[in-house]
């Protein structure tokens, strides 16, 4: 079987994946922290995580009515700005601090995207708190250590997905630090 036959062949098969046979202009295997999948905020198509194997992550869970709802705009430069070298803004509208995100999915959609004109991608409302919270955010906090105590809260996740960083509401998405380590973990192969 020529390489390029054996390629095709590969690439159609899951199992390729767990068993590392893939090229090595394929795709990244998905690290164990992004195999989960979430409704897109959008259209409500299942995406999965892993579809960011090998990107700088930042996850926020975001509100369209807080105090910290402006940080919106300071992502969606960041996201714009950096896209390029590989981060990814990953927005999580949750209504649980306040209720100050009470809208369907539809509603937080069009108000992103009107308002601040988001691009980042977004999954639908979910929550991220507590025992209901996605088994995603339940990781983040068991790796970390860090629940969110409000909105805007952000996990760094690096491009291999082993290392995970928090940050409260207040880091802005321009704070010196958190662009620090965005820059280190983009510096990473």
């Amino acid at each position: 079987m020529s390489f390029v036959h054996f390629r095709q062949w590969c690439l159609g098969l899951a199992g390729c994946l767990s068993l590392g046979v893939l090229p090595a202009d394929a795709a990244p295997a998905c690290p164990p922290l992004l195999q989960h999948s979430f409704p897109g905020l959008q259209d409500g198509k299942p995406q999965s995580l892993c579809q960011y194997a090998g990107k700088v992550v930042l996850v926020v869970n975001t509100a369209s009515y807080c105090g910290f709802t402006s940080q919106y705009d300071g992502l969606e430069k960041l996201y714009a700005r950096l896209k390029d070298r590989g981060l990814v803004v990953l927005g999580f509208p949750s209504n649980d601090f306040g209720e100050q995100e009470p809208g369907s999915d539809k509603e937080i959609a069009d108000f992103c995207r009107l308002t601040y004109g988001v691009e980042f991608p977004m999954v639908a409302k979910s929550t991220v708190k507590g025992r209901n919270a996605n088994p995603f955010y339940r990781q983040l906090i068991e790796r970390t250590g860090s629940t969110p105590k409000w909105n805007f809260h952000k996990y760094l996740i690096s491009r291999d997905g082993n290392e995970v960083v928090a940050y409260t509401s207040f880091t802005k998405p321009d704070d010196k630090d958190l662009l620090k380590k965005i820059d280190e973990f983009l510096a990473r192969p």
